[in-house]
Protein backbone atom coordinates (compact mmCIF):
# COMPACT_ATOMS: atom_id res chain seq x y z
CA UNK A 1 0.00 0.00 0.00
CA UNK A 2 2.92 2.46 1.00
CA UNK A 3 4.32 2.04 -2.74
CA UNK A 4 0.90 2.58 -4.27
CA UNK A 5 0.68 6.25 -2.48
CA UNK A 6 4.43 7.23 -3.20
CA UNK A 7 3.78 6.38 -6.80
CA UNK A 8 0.28 8.10 -6.82
CA UNK A 9 2.67 11.03 -5.29
CA UNK A 10 5.00 11.33 -7.96
CA UNK A 11 2.29 11.21 -10.62
CA UNK A 12 0.25 13.70 -9.03
CA UNK A 13 3.73 16.00 -8.59
CA UNK A 14 4.75 15.36 -12.25
CA UNK A 15 0.89 16.28 -13.41
CA UNK A 16 1.42 19.34 -11.48
CA UNK A 17 5.15 20.67 -12.76
CA UNK A 18 4.25 19.80 -15.78
CA UNK A 19 0.96 21.72 -16.17
CA UNK A 20 2.67 24.92 -14.75
CA UNK A 21 5.21 24.47 -17.31
CA UNK A 22 2.71 24.15 -19.96
CA UNK A 23 0.82 26.82 -19.30
CA UNK A 24 4.44 29.46 -18.04
CA UNK A 25 3.55 32.51 -20.28
CA UNK A 26 7.73 33.22 -19.65
CA UNK A 27 8.78 30.07 -20.74
CA UNK A 28 9.82 30.98 -24.16
CA UNK A 29 11.95 33.79 -22.72
CA UNK A 30 14.14 31.65 -20.69
CA UNK A 31 17.96 31.11 -21.78
CA UNK A 32 19.11 27.31 -21.91
CA UNK A 33 20.47 27.80 -18.88
CA UNK A 34 17.34 28.34 -17.10
CA UNK A 35 14.98 25.89 -19.08
CA UNK A 36 17.67 23.34 -18.13
CA UNK A 37 17.96 23.70 -14.88
CA UNK A 38 13.99 24.06 -14.36
CA UNK A 39 13.80 20.41 -16.14
CA UNK A 40 16.38 18.94 -14.43
CA UNK A 41 15.21 20.19 -11.03
CA UNK A 42 11.51 18.75 -11.98
CA UNK A 43 13.06 15.19 -13.25
CA UNK A 44 15.30 14.87 -10.36
CA UNK A 45 12.87 15.50 -7.79
CA UNK A 46 10.70 12.97 -9.24
CA UNK A 47 12.99 10.34 -9.84
CA UNK A 48 14.53 10.58 -5.96
CA UNK A 49 11.19 10.82 -4.89
CA UNK A 50 10.14 7.69 -6.71
CA UNK A 51 13.50 5.92 -5.38
CA UNK A 52 14.24 7.72 -2.47
CA UNK A 53 11.01 9.26 -0.40
CA UNK A 54 11.25 12.47 0.22
CA UNK A 55 14.57 12.94 1.17
CA UNK A 56 15.28 11.40 -2.56
CA UNK A 57 12.92 13.93 -3.92
CA UNK A 58 14.93 16.93 -2.63
CA UNK A 59 18.49 15.43 -3.13
CA UNK A 60 17.41 14.83 -6.53
CA UNK A 61 15.60 18.02 -6.62
CA UNK A 62 18.76 19.80 -6.11
CA UNK A 63 21.07 17.87 -7.83
CA UNK A 64 18.81 17.87 -10.84
CA UNK A 65 18.80 21.39 -11.15
CA UNK A 66 22.26 22.14 -10.47
CA UNK A 67 23.21 19.68 -13.51
CA UNK A 68 20.70 20.75 -15.66
CA UNK A 69 21.75 23.98 -15.35
CA UNK A 70 25.30 23.45 -16.21
CA UNK A 71 24.51 21.57 -18.95
CA UNK A 72 21.67 24.54 -20.19
CA UNK A 73 24.89 26.69 -19.89
CA UNK A 74 27.23 25.00 -22.26
CA UNK A 75 24.55 25.16 -24.48
CA UNK A 76 24.53 28.30 -24.70
CA UNK A 77 27.76 29.01 -25.08
CA UNK A 78 27.87 27.23 -28.34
Amino acid sequence: MKSQYRMSLVILTAAIVLGGLSGCATWDKLDRTEKGAVIGAGGGALLGGAVGGTKGAVIGGVGGGVAGGVIGHHTDDK
